[in-house]
């Protein structure tokens, strides 16, 4: 059998505190016979993560560390990590320890046995808080029903990749920023390994509540048509209301001779178009602004250097 050749791609930003201890455990989960070759990519931290990451480059021939201009976000990092990713398959994985490095040998095990894609599977969130838990798992089955594309749920980017896969999401004309939803997207034989996620061994997630709607945003936008047909459902119910109570006032002022003014008749209307209106300006604001930064032709990342 050939020299096989595995590629593991980390994003990080701001984990000064867990790099060594983070790579000290990769080496000593990786199975015999596999040659391994680590892509950090330091996504503009400010702390000693950088520093840090070429001086084990520095140390190391098999450490790439790919150092971009500026915080891109998570997603970036990951596309910038594949492309400089040389190996057969790859593994994207976090800095932070919640993607335990003892899975390894099971990915690559599930990988040889033919899985074009080999996912990280959660199994407890008991470490999120009853806020993440409800909003993620109401987010992927509104994702799953309205999208085409079947986007697996309680993944995240734990996750290993054939090359196949690798060079097929490289040479997409258009990447979304959303890895998990492109990926699924391409489709090939998945298979899922579950797992308990540890909690974060040190330092705060970087994943505000605002990039995680942003993320979440990106998803639902990209991979579904679901906010159009919201709007178009809430019309039907904003002009359903309407037309039940100008009903009612024509009966009331039919049979009851009752007298509305002509502001009454108005407000009825109004007042429920005014909502739809605002609400289909914002949906459509979404897609135009998505249009418009998918056409400027800008990267998704810019690469400073790679060490």
């Amino acid at each position: 059998m050939k020299n096989i050749t595995l590629s593991i791609v980390i994003p990080v930003h701001n984990e000064a505190k867990n790099i060594a201890s983070l790579y000290s455990a990769l080496t000593t989960h990786i199975p015999e016979g596999i040659t391994v070759e680590y892509v950090f990519v330091d996504d503009g931290s400010i702390d000693e993560s950088k520093a840090i990451l070429i001086k084990l480059a520095d140390k190391n021939k098999h450490i790439r560390v790919v150092c971009l201009s500026r915080n891109f976000g998570h997603q970036a990092a990951i596309y910038a990590g594949l492309e400089h990713a040389k190996g057969d398959a790859v593994i994207t994985m976090d800095a932070d320890f919640q993607d335990p490095p003892e899975l390894i040998p099971r990915f690559v095990e599930a990988w040889m046995a033919g899985n074009k894609v080999v996912y990280g599977k959660r199994i407890d969130r008991s470490s999120d808080n009853w806020f993440k838990r409800m909003s993620a798992k109401t987010y992927y089955r509104i994702l799953t029903a309205s999208s085409k594309v079947q986007i697996p749920e309680n993944v995240g980017d734990f996750r290993l990749i054939d090359r196949q896969v690798v060079d097929c999401l490289n040479n997409l004309p258009r990447r979304e920023p959303f890895v998990r939803g492109m990926i699924a997207y391409l489709g090939f034989g998945q298979h899922f390994i579950d797992y308990e996620r540890p909690k974060r061994l040190q330092g705060e997630t970087k994943y505000t509540m605002r990039k995680m709607f942003s993320l979440a945003l990106d998803g639902l936008l990209s991979f579904s048509m679901l906010p159009l047909k919201l709007g178009l459902l809430l019309g039907i119910l904003s002009v359903g209301t309407g037309m039940f109570f100008l009903t009612y006032i024509i009966w009331d002022t039919m049979y009851n001779d009752e007298i509305y003014p002509l502001y009454k008749w108005l407000v009825v209307v109004l007042f429920m178009f005014t909502g739809l209106l605002f609400i289909l300006m914002w949906i459509l604001a979404e897609y135009v602004s998505r249009t418009y930064r998918l056409n400027q032709d800008k990267p998704m990342y810019i690469t400073e250097k790679v060490v």
